[in-house]
């Protein structure tokens, strides 16, 4: 007990000690709250982008207006393409075999508006570009639509790929095998998907005979150009 009451004892001693040594301390300054200054630079602020430069700017306006011109000596198509170069949602989700289904995504997915254009030319060949918008509050849902359009482009049989060159993973697709159906003409495809922002491109061609792979790929890699 004499043992134990005697470390209890120096403990308390060494605390007191502690304590009073502490207190003939002089007080230890705190760092300053407040950072130092920075000096701001100077001359004038760069100019603000330009129109022709600002590609937020040329998205928010006529969207037509990006889409690729008419080759000159096509013919105009014999097929429903919107109005004055519009598509509505419901038209647009009419392309899709689940247009009900579709048509709900697309409005969850902030569907603004498409844009489309299309020909025919001297091969026989047609040609369909829509530039399809979104708003994007949400979700990057361009790039959701390209990432859709390209898993059912990939699941065709005996189909080839590539990148579109300047794209982030945008890819050209040429459909080997045609879609056959009795009492018509067999029908060669090919397809081309990529992304800008908030634009979804999408390019269309078909035709009697296979599509080379040169006329896509041009096709997609002007269109991207302009976006």
């Amino acid at each position: 007990m004499l043992i134990a009451a005697a470390a209890v004892l120096g403990v308390v001693a060494g605390t007191c000690t502690g304590y009073l040594v502490q207190a003939d301390r002089e007080p230890t300054g705190l760092p300053p709250l407040s950072q130092p200054v920075l000096t701001q630079s100077k001359g004038e602020a760069p100019e603000p982008l330009s129109a022709a430069r600002d590609r937020r700017v040329r998205t928010d306006g006529d969207l037509r207006e990006l889409l690729l011109e008419k080759p000159r000596g096509t013919r105009e198509p014999d097929w429903p393409m919107g109005e004055d170069g519009w598509m509505g949602l419901a038209e647009y989700a009419g392309h899709y075999e689940d247009s009900g289904s579709m048509f709900g995504q697309l409005a969850m997915d902030e569907f603004r508006r498409a844009a489309v254009v299309g020909w025919l030319d001297d091969d026989d060949y047609s040609v369909e570009i829509r530039l399809v918008q979104f708003r994007q509050e949400e979700t990057l849902a361009a790039a959701g639509n390209v990432e859709n359009s390209q898993y059912w482009a990939e699941d065709m049989e005996d189909t080839d790929s590539w990148a579109v060159p300047g794209t982030e993973e945008g890819r050209a697709y040429v459909h080997h095998s045609p879609d056959a159906e009795p009492g018509y003409e067999p029908l060669y495809g090919a397809e081309a998907h990529a992304w800008r922002g908030d634009v979804a491109m999408e390019v269309w061609v078909y035709g009697n005979k296979p599509v080379p792979k040169k006329m896509i790929m041009d096709l997609a890699e002007r269109q991207m150009e302009r976006l």
